[in-house]
């Protein structure tokens, strides 16, 4: 006799389709560019109105830039419920989440952008609470 059900995954799955703005993009690209060979992070913020846009990255105070790291200061973040995941940069050619990175996805939102060098249209991969990759569009 089981006293303990096993818990099943959260149901923490995007909608179908996430979109990113152009501008806010541009702005992610270009902040991984001006750190490099550091890693970026921050936070992605949803529309109001468009729930399923991210129009916004949120910098966190105290957020600390490695070679081969970054580190959220989380308890510097915002109640802000329009914030649902995070984005950070690796200065390596390769956008594939480390275990480290996936643990963060599980903690840390809905969904997770993760643009890799060179820092260009090509070169990035959003995931899900899980790790696993969705589809995302540049608006």
């Amino acid at each position: 006799m089981y006293f303990f059900k096993k818990q099943a995954k959260k149901n923490l799955a995007p909608p179908v389709s996430w979109k990113i703005t152009e501008g806010c993009f541009s702005m992610i690209a270009e902040s991984a560019k001006s750190i490099y060979p550091k890693e970026f992070a921050g936070l992605l913020r949803r529309d109001d109105e468009i729930k399923d846009t991210i129009t916004e990255i949120v910098l966190l105070p105290g957020t600390i830039a490695g070679d081969s790291h970054a580190i959220f200061n989380m308890h510097m973040k915002p109640f802000d419920l329009s914030i649902v995941g995070t984005i950070h940069s690796h200065p390596s050619p390769s956008y594939r989440p480390s275990d480290a990175d996936k643990m963060l996805f599980r903690k840390y939102g809905k969904i997770h952008i993760i643009i890799a060098h060179p820092f260009l249209h090509s070169s990035w991969c959003a995931y899900d609470a899980f790790g696993e990759k969705i589809t995302m569009n540049i608006i």
